[in-house]
């Protein structure tokens, strides 16, 4: 899928529904031994309902013509007793079905989450959070009754309208082909709608996933959005996103109703059509008025399965869109993968070496064709194709052309680092400064594996990281983003996140190494107290505290602290340098800080800048050579003194 926005419609690539259905429909393979109960139920109750008719019939031609009350009354018994034995076998077959069913969504969306775990930043960062919650709930929850009804409504209906055709035929051919005339209509009128009631569902589809996704962004975002009264404009856009949802939605279920009709019409013109040929034609005196009963009822047998099948395709046309969005995700390939004979690092040194390594990070997302993930070509190129003006059309493809002869196969320069090189001794710190977007930020998350480089070679005591499996590498890091995410839960469970196996002792003392236990312990239940979502009623610097605790805890080889000190104000930032340098001790260590002064006991300094490092020696070095990390110092001390 391209990269888009809560207001862009999603780009999904387009596969054969039968494709679709049939992976779905092997998860029910699972249950085999159910299933074929399930189908022994539905043989004895269709057996059961293609009987009631014939007790029908003998009922008036046999013992209602002869006076036999006696048989009459038995036959009824029968009757009833075979229909309550129906009745609770339907039961027991819903239930099972509803199980099996419930046990499959949990199984897809079990491997939809864990295959979504395994997808790199990349995946995250083309697309909005709520459109993959959109799949991972809607869309694999629209799935139930599609599974459920795949072997309920499809194996039995399909079975019955077999049999009362073949019921219908052997009693009289002439009225079945009657009954039966308005079949090829139907079918065609089914297959005309359909193709328009799935085009309408899908877009429906992604609709809705734009909906989720402003909803999440919103939510998410309220503090900011009433912080600058923009409550509003968000108004107006929700107003367009849910007139979006709502006419894409009543367009597709107006193309979805027309099934119902199409088949009343074919369901009376059958009706009329047997009545006639059997009064008119064939003649009321060579028909006996129980068969003519019992062909109206098998009439009634033959469409009502019909219509089942029609309201179940209507479903399936309905909800395929949502298993085609989910499969597409799963089929998504995690762009940061072990490779054959990937070794577990057991320990390190922590010595870290960048060999002429390039990166981008729109190396696997820039389609310089014009085309999406699918292939097919994007909407903003089939407009130029399509347009009049054939010069406008060229250019597009001329540009194209040119994009991919720099960033294509054998690109000669990325866009953000481009052939850097250095190298660092184990247990050295290294401080990385640099203008916003310099890639400072780029260079640690190389060294954890979040991307995978262009170019070149990343190399940890001697070894490429990509010779080196995932977990074990970042088992062996402490890394401390800008985002200090907490999750839901105690201060203690957010502090052990950094080491599941962290004992009560450790989480404290790494809670005091960075000057976070004594405001903890002044919480309502100190390291027991639950934090609200995203660590709300915690100020900025408390939850950077508790996630600098967190880092602490899991002991690492190489420390990563990406603005480790951004929210902490300066009295705390104090308290806290202590524990840093004692952290930092013994470990190779990448600081990005935009305050100069906590990284002056830094070893080396790096200044990134246009894709590379402009300029790296000691503190003092660069001081003296009053280079560029000479301006940055000097710029930020006469901000802080005005």
């Amino acid at each position: 899928m391209a990269r888009n926005a809560t207001k862009q419609d999603e780009n999904t690539r387009e596969v054969k529904k039968t494709v679709t259905l049939i992976r779905l429909f092997g998860y029910l393979l699972t249950y085999k031994l159910k299933i074929l109960a399930v189908l022994l139920i539905m043989v004895i109750t269709t057996a059961i309902t293609i009987y009631n008719p014939l007790l029908i019939e003998r009922a008036i031609n046999v013992h209602i013509k002869a006076g036999d009350t006696k048989s009459l009354i038995s036959l009824c018994v029968l009757g009833v007793i075979l229909n309550i034995i129906m009745v609770m076998l339907i039961k027991l077959r819903m239930y099972i079905m509803a199980t099996i069913s419930n046990e499959v969504l949990v199984t897809i969306r079990q491997e939809l989450y864990e295959h979504i775990q395994k997808l790199g930043f990349k995946f995250f960062d083309n697309r909005p959070t709520g459109k993959i919650l959109a799949r991972i709930m809607g869309d694999v929850n629209s799935l139930k009754d599609v599974l459920t009804n795949s072997v309920t409504t499809l194996i039995p209906d399909a079975i019955t309208i077999i049999t009362v055709v073949i019921v219908m035929m052997l009693k009289d051919w002439r009225l079945g082909l009657a009954a039966l005339w308005s079949l090829p209509v139907m079918i065609l009128g089914i297959m005309w709608d359909q193709s328009r009631a799935h085009a309408g569902w899908q877009l429906f589809r992604k609709k809705n996933s734009n909906l989720n996704a402003f909803i999440h962004e919103d939510v998410a975002g309220i503090r900011v959005i009433q912080s600058f009264g923009a409550e509003e404009e968000t108004q107006e856009t929700f107003d367009e996103l849910v007139e979006e949802h709502n006419g894409s939605f009543i367009k597709a279920c107006m193309y979805s109703d027309l099934f119902g009709p199409i088949i009343d019409i074919c369901w009376a013109a059958g009706l009329i059509a047997m009545y006639y040929v059997g009064i008119r034609i064939v003649g009321a005196e060579s028909v006996a008025v129980g068969t003519l009963v019992a062909f109206g009822t098998y009439i009634g047998m033959f469409w009502q399965p019909v219509m089942n099948l029609s309201n179940y395709y209507n479903q399936m046309v309905t909800n395929v869109a949502g298993a085609e969005r989910i499969f597409e995700i799963m089929d998504a390939e995690p762009e940061i993968v072990d490779k054959d004979g990937a070794e577990d690092l057991m320990s390190i040194r922590g010595e870290v070496e960048f060999d002429n390594v390039s990166f981008d990070y729109d190396d696997a997302d820039d389609k310089t064709d014009g085309r999406d993930d699918a292939g097919e070509l994007d909407s903003q190129t089939k407009a130029n194709e399509a347009s009049s003006d054939n010069s406008a059309r060229k250019n597009t493809v001329a540009l194209n052309r040119g994009v991919q002869s720099v960033y294509g196969n054998g690109r000669t320069m990325c866009k953000v680092l481009n052939n850097v090189s250095f190298k660092v001794a184990a247990g050295e710190t290294i401080a990385l400064v640099g203008p916003t977007g310099a890639g400072k930020t780029t260079v640690v998350n190389l060294i954890a594996r979040f991307y995978d480089i262009c170019a070149g070679r990343l190399l940890i005591d001697g070894k490429d990281i990509r010779d080196i499996t995932v977990d074990s590498l970042r088992s062996k890091m402490g890394i401390m983003t800008q985002d200090n995410f907490l999750f839901t839960g105690t201060v203690r469970d957010n502090i052990r996140y950094g080491r599941l196996d962290a004992t009560d002792e450790e989480i404290e003392a790494a809670a005091k190494a960075v000057s976070a236990h004594e405001f903890i312990t002044k919480l309502e239940n100190g390291y027991d107290t639950e934090i609200k979502e995203r660590g709300a009623g915690l100020s900025a610097g408390q939850r950077q505290l508790i996630a600098f605790a967190r880092t602490m805890v899991s002991n690492p080889s190489i420390l990563i602290l990406d603005e480790a000190t951004s929210s902490i104000d300066t009295h705390t930032e104090q308290l806290v340098q202590q524990g840093i340098e004692s952290l930092l001790k013994g470990r190779t260590s990448f600081v990005i800080a935009h305050r100069l002064s906590t990284i002056r006991n830094a070893d080396r300094i790096f200044v990134v800048d246009k894709g590379g490092i402009v300029e790296s020696g000691s503190p003092a070095e660069l001081m003296a050579k009053k280079g560029e990390y000479y301006k940055l110092y000097m710029a930020q001390k006469r901000e802080e003194e005005f």
